[in-house]
């Protein structure tokens, strides 16, 4: 505890500054670290508001909670004091604004700053604590992502469309990323997603995956004894995510060395006995800002440069697209559309989700592999989680609200600016096409086109009706004879919409009869 009211350098009285860090500011390269201030202490806390908002993946929490600690060590270790309160600290509150007026009074503190947060829930919060402050107060920026809060809303003022396409060539010009020129991309092709589409079948070979055997034995104790629900498991109490600096530099690194190669080739592929494919595993890293997107994108980008002989463009330009590309748009539709983006529900979706989405116990391969893993491992991949899991809540028509607690909680990347876009927007359309044109449905034939998840599955996928046929099969069709009256006038829905105006009327009524005890019976298939 500092006692003094003022430090004097070299003449100059500082302000005694109180600075909080979010959990999910982890930023090592932030400018506040650059210089050690004796007049400044830094505030970091474990608390229930952040815990308890929805049920998360014990997974999830324990990573936090280990990336939190060592981040606060480390700054300890260049000389910084640190205020920081586990989560069963006796003197720990709970409660933010509490945390912060206790921490000023007790340390006479005479400015607080914080770093703009990444959530609309918290921006408010801070902004409301700040308000019922009597001392000076100041927001700077996380100094992480590529764009500020209203970069894209700027970008896409007066048009029609919020094209991602045309944001993500406006963000490669600008930062000067795969550009041959400036404004001929490398490889001659903005974009390469015709290649990023194919079927795993056994080779390549898979590297291993960089993983971590992290001791999580004392805080699942600390986490029992503070009562957090969770749910999962952590495999002989072992964390395998990275949780340093250091553990998500080696991350990027096996990336780079030895799956970007293929990335590009199978990043939609999905396969039983494959996880993570040539996935880099690093969203959770660069969502808690221990590695920034443009670190990451530097080194992918000087990887190929140093390996055109081996690593062709299309592998490097799917990558810093997810990155640069939806990354960075999906954050600048959270900022123009929020609060009100968290409410939508275009298609009046109104159903429960399914008990099996906390079991994975279901008799639909694809799923009982796809939730399985979640459950098992807070993590699938992008396909996993929008053609799998997304597609069949969407062709379910399950509550928006349902899904976006469900991936909020189960993902170890999920935070909310990136995950309510891609759920609710993109995976389940209840924002009506604000940033998908068209919802991302289909049938088996689309999941067992892109791998063997229907190989061995109890339901046929080339069967329409009847016991033994796929469910989204019968889905399919009943989600577009529900919902063709708000899609009549969607270009991009026209073929789909042809083909049911010609499907025979008997076959239609037993598609959509078999859809209907799907859809009341979820856990019985």
């Amino acid at each position: 505890m500092i006692q003094k009211k003022n430090t004097k350098t070299n003449g100059f009285e500082l302000m005694k500054t109180l600075r909080l860090i979010l959990g999910d500011q982890l930023n090592h390269k932030h400018s506040w670290f650059k210089n050690k201030e004796s007049n400044c202490i830094y505030l970091m806390a474990e608390m229930r508001q952040e815990t308890d908002y929805v049920i998360h993946h014990v997974q999830k929490v324990v990573a936090f909670f280990m990336a939190m600690r060592s981040f606060a060590e480390e700054l300890q270790d260049k000389g910084h004091t640190v205020s920081y309160f586990k989560i069963n600290a006796k003197e720990n509150p709970q409660e933010l604004s509490k945390l912060i007026q206790r921490t000023i009074t007790e340390n006479q503190i005479e400015k607080f700053e914080y770093q703009l947060p990444d959530e609309y829930r918290l921006d408010q919060q801070l902004k409301e604590i700040c308000q019922n402050l009597d001392i000076e107060t100041a927001a700077v920026d996380s100094e992480h992502f590529y764009t500020e809060r209203h970069e894209l809303a700027n970008f896409f003022e007066g048009k029609k469309s919020l094209l991602m396409e045309s944001f993500y060539r406006m963000m490669r010009k600008k930062h000067g990323v795969l550009m041959a020129s400036n404004s001929n991309p490398e490889g001659g092709k903005w974009n390469f997603d015709q290649s990023n589409r194919k079927k795993w079948q056994g080779n390549p070979e898979i590297p291993h995956e960089r993983g971590f055997r992290k001791d999580a034995s004392a805080i699942l104790v600390e986490l029992e004894e503070a009562g957090i629900e969770t749910f999962g498991n952590i495999p002989n109490n072992n964390l395998s995510w990275p949780t340093t600096r250091a553990d998500s530099l080696q991350v990027l690194n096996h990336f780079c060395d030895e799956l970007l190669v293929h990335f590009g080739d199978y990043q939609d592929a999905l396969h039983t006995s494959q996880k993570y494919l040539f996935h880099s595993r690093l969203s959770f890293a660069m969502n808690s800002k221990m590695l920034s997107p443009k670190e990451v994108i530097d080194k992918v980008v000087d990887t190929y440069l140093e390996n055109k002989n081996q690593i062709d463009i299309s592998q490097v330009e799917g990558f810093v697209r997810q990155i640069l590309g939806w990354r960075e748009y999906m954050r600048g539709i959270y900022w123009k559309e929020m609060p009100n983006y968290a409410t939508l529900n275009k298609l009046n979706n109104t159903n429960k989700l399914p008990e099996f989405f906390w079991t994975g116990k279901t008799k639909m391969n694809c799923l009982k592999h796809a939730i399985g893993q979640s459950l098992d491992d807070a993590y699938a991949h992008h396909i996993q989680r929008l053609m799998v899991i997304g597609n069949y809540a969407l062709l379910t028509q399950i509550n928006p609200d349902e899904i976006d607690k469900w991936y909020l909680g189960v993902y170890i990347d999920a935070l909310e600016w990136v995950e309510i876009t891609n759920t609710r927007g993109m995976s389940q359309f209840a924002d009506g096409g604000i940033v998908a044109t068209k919802p991302y449905v289909s049938s088996a034939n689309y999941i067992n086109k892109m791998g063997n998840y229907c190989k061995n599955c109890y339901y046929k996928h080339t069967q329409k009706t009847g016991e033994a046929a796929c469910p989204f099969n019968s889905l399919y069709w009943h989600f577009l004879d529900e919902k063709k009256e708000y899609f009549k006038d969607n270009q991009r829905m026209g073929m789909m919409l042809n083909l049911l105006k010609k499907k025979d009327a008997k076959e239609l009524e037993q598609l959509k009869e078999r859809a209907q005890q799907v859809i009341e019976n979820p856990d019985n298939f």
